[in-house]
């Protein structure tokens, strides 16, 4: 899995612009069967891909944490709202709450989030390739599929079944 993470940015670089022109084009004519097909590429990547081996996504990026989700936390950790902020998030240029430092906080040695049953909304919901509307977030599948191999494997599955 390790040597996939290493080699993942690279074949992401040399699929960009192969990757750009496709969205590019499916935005001009989706399918009205998208969200269907994607949900179905992301249940059968997700049967071979196992997160716990990889966990690249926590040890690269830092989810973006909704007011909910602090809350939530917050509530979990028996912290004030405002004592968890200061303690492991900060605000990034988008004026959204982010971790201070990458990789993640809360991630272990073993890849276990030890927070995973109150964990952020984006990290349930990452690499987001089931989500509806899946046309609206092209760009962020972009750059998905340079930190997720399972996103790459489906956006090569998705090339392949959308001509």
């Amino acid at each position: 899995m390790q040597n996939i993470i290493n080699n993942l940015p690279k074949l992401a670089k040399d699929k960009h612009n192969e990757n750009k022109k496709f969205f590019a084009k499916l935005k001009k004519k989706s399918p009205k069967n998208l969200d269907y097909i994607m949900q179905e590429l992301h249940e059968e990547e997700f049967k071979r891909t196992d997160c716990l081996k990889c966990a690249n996504c926590c040890k690269t990026t830092g989810p973006l944490f909704t007011d909910k989700d602090v809350d939530r936390i917050a509530k979990h950790f028996r912290m004030k709202t405002q004592q968890f902020i200061s303690q492991y998030l900060r605000v990034d240029e988008d004026n959204d709450y982010v971790l201070q430092s990458v990789p993640c906080t809360f991630l272990g040695a073993d890849n276990y989030c030890s927070i995973y049953e109150v964990r952020p909304k984006a990290c349930r919901e990452f690499p987001h390739t089931d989500r509806k509307k899946f046309q609206q977030i092209f760009n962020l599948t972009l750059k998905n599929v340079a930190l997720c191999p399972a996103a790459f494997n489906i956006v090569e599955d998705m090339k392949k079944r959308i001509k």
